[in-house]
């Protein structure tokens, strides 16, 4: 094998250098749509998530005729709040732990009249926001008309 041989047998700097740059142009296009997939895949998980602790909310009025107030919120799904107001809360709870939100943080209970409300604060995790950090309002943005 000759020298002209044995250097021309790897890449040179600047195929690799072109390489490189396809890559970062590929990554540059794919990525955001990417990370928005995530982001939209989060918040419908969320709405998943609320719609099963409504269900069980939902079971709790049926066992005791109304939902629980705002203050006893998730707490009334893990153990009786007051015997004597829920007579027929069952031997098992509605809940084994406190839920959370996908990002860590406890979702919010709200009894407005006969209706209730659950809500994540979602990735912010503060009251309002924009875009991907704006709360999901399960009555608002997760049941189907």
């Amino acid at each position: 094998m000759n020298k002209t041989n044995r250097l021309r047998s790897g890449f040179s700097l600047i195929e690799l250098l072109i390489v490189i740059a396809i890559l970062g142009v590929l990554i540059g296009v794919v990525a955001p749509g990417l990370i928005d997939s995530q982001k939209k895949s989060t918040r419908k998980t969320m709405c998943i998530k609320m719609s099963d602790l409504k269900k069980r909310f939902d079971m709790f009025t049926l066992d005791n005729g109304v939902y629980p107030d705002t203050d006893e919120g998730f707490q009334a799904l893990l153990s009786n709040p007051d015997a004597d107001k829920y007579p027929n809360y069952p031997v098992v709870p509605y809940l084994k732990k406190m839920p959370k939100d996908a990002w860590s943080s406890p979702f919010i209970y709200v009894k407005k009249g006969s209706e209730i409300d659950i809500i994540s604060l979602a990735a912010d995790k503060t009251e309002g926001g924009e875009k991907w950090g704006a709360d999901i309002i399960y009555s608002k943005h997760c049941q189907r008309n």
